[in-house]
């Protein structure tokens, strides 16, 4: 993507910001896109900021119909917080026009931006290091949930095709697992094995879709720690952001991939697999957050599923690690040759030790929807 410095200019004239121009800031955060904040100077000394992101076309291969997802779920939301006396500019993103009233500006070398509000007087958390961060990201989400219940899903386009289809996704691995591209198989064959084993796993969700017993709702896909803004002075999470894989899909996969990077003891490619555990305390501050708020919303099918999904969208991902592994690391960015089995071996031990604790998950997920007297 290009350098910032090349296009102030034309963004500044693409957009009608307020105030006197006084500086951009990148902010890191993200893998993708590239993030800045414009600050601006107002009549009296105060500044507004606006955050300025240019889309990575690369990776994000539809981002007119990426941008329309945006705008709608970010206008519903509006819409959601107003009506329950929130305050849109802090709990929810905004997308801003360009003068020629577009909701994205494609600059002179075909870069793809955007501009929405900047989020005051809050923060993000990178690392969690306690359960109740945990279980403060899990309100955010669940909120998120709640107030997109009712959206009208055929509103929504898949920007990214099969993203969490398990189904799709076993038999893309299938497929490395046959064309052994990189031709390193034999330096997995248990982890092959371990995948090839939970075949029937990856059907499961897939087929009560298709007989209608899970319903399709918004969801988020990247429900990182990072991606909740928290208050600067309650400590509690006010918006979720980065809303570019917003897409139909099961409300169950959001919660399994909290769960999956949340509660591990350890980082995705920590190599010492004695250091990788599931904990289940972190698994039951996420749930208790999640249900908290979006518990009233969720159908019994889906609060049963909890605990299974959280285990799906591990296996997903360590299926999906392997699988570039024996591609030779085509899709995911590696630092070293080993660093997608490495990966893959994290997530094999997160399902290996979430199946060792399905019955207690379970149990944590009924006495929690009975201590909030939702039933399951």
């Amino acid at each position: 993507m290009s350098g910032i410095d090349s296009k102030i200019s034309e963004l500044l004239a693409a957009y009608d910001f307020s105030g006197e121009f006084a500086g951009e800031t990148a902010i890191n955060d993200g893998h993708i896109n590239g993030t800045y904040a414009f600050t601006f100077l107002l009549p009296g000394g105060k500044e507004k900021k606006y955050l300025v992101q240019q889309i990575n076309t690369g990776v994000f291969k539809d981002p007119i119909g990426l941008m329309e997802n945006f705008v709608s779920v970010c206008e519903y939301l509006r819409n959601e917080v107003t009506a329950n006396g929130g305050d849109p500019e802090r709990e929810c993103l905004t997308v801003y026009p360009t003068r020629e009233g577009k909701p994205y500006y494609i600059d002179g070398e075909g870069g793809f931006w955007r501009c929405v509000n900047f989020v005051n007087n809050a923060y993000t958390v990178q690392v969690i290091d306690n359960p109740e961060t945990f279980r403060k990201s899990a309100l955010a989400f669940g909120k998120f949930q709640l107030m997109l219940a009712e959206y009208p899903i055929e509103n929504l386009k898949e920007t990214i095709p099969n993203f969490h289809n398990t189904v799709s996704r076993f038999a893309d691995f299938k497929k490395a697992v046959d064309n052994n591209l990189s031709g390193r198989a034999d330096t997995c064959r248990d982890e092959i094995a371990f995948a090839l084993a939970r075949e029937k796993d990856c059907g499961r969700l897939v087929d009560m879709i298709e007989r209608g017993e899970l319903p399709l709702r918004v969801t988020h896909n990247d429900t990182k720690l990072n991606n909740v803004m928290f208050d600067n002075e309650t400590g509690e999470g006010i918006c979720v952001v980065d809303l570019d894989t917003v897409m139909p899909g099961l409300s169950l996969y959001d919660f399994g991939d909290s769960i999956r990077f949340g509660a591990s003891t350890a980082a995705e490619d920590e190599k010492n697999l004695d250091k990788v555990h599931f904990s289940l305390d972190y698994f039951k501050a996420y749930t208790e957050g999640f249900l908290a708020a979006a518990g009233r919303a969720l159908t019994s099918n889906e609060k049963r599923n909890l605990a299974f999904a959280s285990k799906l969208m591990t296996l997903e991902c360590g299926m999906r690690f392997l699988g570039d592994y024996l591609n030779g690391d085509t899709y995911f960015k590696t630092d070293y040759p080993e660093h997608n089995l490495v990966r893959c071996r994290t997530q094999f031990r997160l399902v290996k030790e979430m199946e060792e604790a399905m019955d207690k998950m379970n149990e944590t997920v009924e006495k929690i929807c009975e201590e909030l007297g939702i039933g399951i």
